[in-house]
This record gives C-alpha cells, structure tokens and sequence, in this order.
C-alpha cells in the first residue's frame, strides 16, 4: 500500500470514531504579507507563535482526539521559517490543506509536495480587479503563477475565491476556467465578525460595504448554477447539501443548520489557544485539550455555540452540516476519490 493510501485509509477509520471532532483548523502564526479588503489580519499581526516542537505536540494531541482534516492558514503559513517541518509532519497524521495568498507557495514548494490541497487564494480573472481586493500589486500574476507552477509539479493546488459583491457574477467563470485546466476549486463566503463577544479568540473579517453581498437572487442563481455544473464537474469541491443551505439563506433569510462548534470541528490561534470558532473567547490550550473535551465546561460551550447565529463561514457551515456519522463516512469516501484524483493530472 502507497503513503497516501495507507494515510488514507487511517483517516478513514479514525473518521467513523464516534463523538469525535473532525476538523480542526490552526492559524499558526498572524503574519500576513497581504493587505486584504475584508481581512483584519494584517492591521493585527503579532511575532509571538509557538515553536515547531510545541506545534508538533499540539498535532499529536489532535490525532489522538481524533481529528481526519487540518488547514494550516494564518496570516500566511508559509512566512514560517519552519513551516516545511510543520507541513510534513501534518501530511503524515491528516487530510492537510495549506492556504497561501499566492506569494508564498513557489517558494516553498518542496514542502508542500505531499499535502493533499494546497489552496491559492484567486479572486478575480480581471488581474486588476484581484489586486485590488489583495490590496498588494502583483499578487494576481503571483497567484496565478502559482497555481501554474504547482499544477505542473503535479502538486495538488486547489483555487478558493471568496465570493463576495465584486466578484460574485464571476464565480461561474472562475471555476469553469480552472476546472477546465484539472485544478478543483472550492470557495469561502465574505463574512465579517459580528461578534458579541469582546474578548473573541481572534477577529478574521473586516465590515466593508463593497464586499457585502447586496444582490440575494444572484447568489441563489449562483447556488442554483454550481449545483447543476457540481453533476457533470467533480473538480467543484463544494457539497450539494451545503449549496442548498446557502441558497436557503440568501433566498428565505433562514439557516437549516445549528452550528457543531467544538462537537464537530474546533479553531486553534497561533499561541495554542482553542476555541470551537474564533468569534468566541478562547477555552483553553491545546495541551489541555485531553482533559477539556469531556468537561463540564466544554459541555456549556457547546450549547452556546449552538444556538450562535452570527456568522456564516464556509467553512463552520460545512462541518455543521456534515459532521455526524454518515457524513464522516461520506466525507472519508471523497477522500479515496481525492487521493485517485492526485494522479489524475
């Protein structure tokens, strides 16, 4: 059995583990080279982060509670020094996605060889336009680049354009241009923090009028287009089920999900915080973690979160949706169709 079947295979068991989180996601560090329109990152970075041992700890720990997938994002992953070491590591424990801007991800391209996505972040086909969402000249053609350059090391790079209203008529031809090529696309939402909570674990979006998304009906129509496009295209990395509670949100108001914060998924920032999502405070350390999962407290926490209804991140919907047993399943099935599609190119 190859690496990637074998660890296939592993996260595939431990998937089917009852009461078990399946997701975690670890900013590892608040350094950001981009200037984002909808990202308060860069406005409040900070130079502390954990070591590369206390960071290997920390992934040893979320095997053992039982986690299948793991993005590695920031700020930008790849400003790490030790990011390689941190990457390889992950690679051989979890399902791993690493998120570069596009600036980074050349660079490091030996290190991001045995991840399973490495997500470039593109927004727009208009060079532009992209650049100035990023803030930064120069980081469409530096994307762009990237995804080239990766695709053709037959490294697995996926593009994730963050749906927003200036680009929210171009989704459709974005995923059609690069789907065409071989390289799946999947998608964030422009959200911003609305939090009541003043001592949240970290702030991601930032309120801008421009990003907003103001024409309901052609988010649904886009909705509508990916499901139907999603039957002929396997390359759109975004569930039906998780389609339809989009479109359901934009045309009637309504969510037809209650958040699974620390149940299904949980965040943890660049000092080893933990919290079940950033809009909340922090609720504990990730070395804590063993002794934390089953208290009393995280019991409370999880009745909070699940009645909290003031985001919609793609990705907090997603694990909402899909995090009890058959969705485990059907999300440890995909993943033997994604290590079949890493040889596809």
């Amino acid at each position: 059995m190859t690496k990637s079947l074998k660890k296939t295979a592993t996260v595939a068991v431990r998937s089917l583990v009852p009461g078990r989180p399946h997701h975690a996601q670890w900013m590892i560090t608040r350094k950001c080279n981009y200037h984002c329109r909808g990202c308060n990152v860069w406005k409040e970075q900070d130079q502390r982060e954990l070591s590369t041992e206390e960071i290997i700890r920390g992934l040893d720990i979320l095997k053992d509670l039982g986690i299948v997938e793991i993005v590695l994002s920031g700020g930008n992953p790849l400003l790490r020094e030790d990011a390689p070491e941190i990457i390889e590591y992950a690679s051989n424990l979890f399902v791993t996605t690493v998120y570069d801007n596009g600036s980074m991800a050349t660079k490091k391209i030996e290190a991001l060889r045995n991840v399973d996505f490495v997500a470039i972040s593109i927004d727009s086909l208009d060079e532009a336009k992209n650049d100035y969402i990023k803030a930064v000249p120069g980081a469409w053609k530096k994307a762009m680049k990237a995804v080239e350059t990766l695709h053709n090391e037959r490294i697995s790079v996926s593009v994730t354009p963050t749906i927003s209203q200036l680009n929210l008529y171009e989704i459709v031809g974005i995923t059609n241009y690069f789907t065409q090529k071989g390289i799946p696309v999947w998608y964030c939402l422009y959200s911003f923090d609305q939090s009541e909570d003043k001592n949240q674990l970290f702030r991601i979006g930032k309120i801008n009028d421009e990003l907003i998304i103001r024409d309901d009906q052609a988010m649904v129509k886009l909705c509508d287009s990916l499901i139907e496009m999603k039957k002929k295209n396997r390359k759109i990395l975004i569930t039906t089920k998780l389609l339809n509670a989009l479109r359901t949100l934009f045309l009637e108001g309504k969510r037809t999900w209650n958040c699974r914060a620390l149940q299904n998924f949980l965040v943890i920032d660049h000092l080893g915080r933990i919290a079940g999502c950033h809009s909340h405070n922090f609720s504990g350390s990730i070395f804590d973690l063993p002794k934390l999962w089953n208290s009393e407290n995280f019991n409370l926490l999880r009745k909070t979160y699940n009645k909290c209804k003031q985001c919609a991140y793609l990705c907090y919907i997603f694990y909402s949706l899909h995090g009890n047993p058959y969705g485990n399943l059907t999300l440890a099935k995909d993943q033997w169709k994604n290590v079949k599609l890493l040889f596809e190119r």
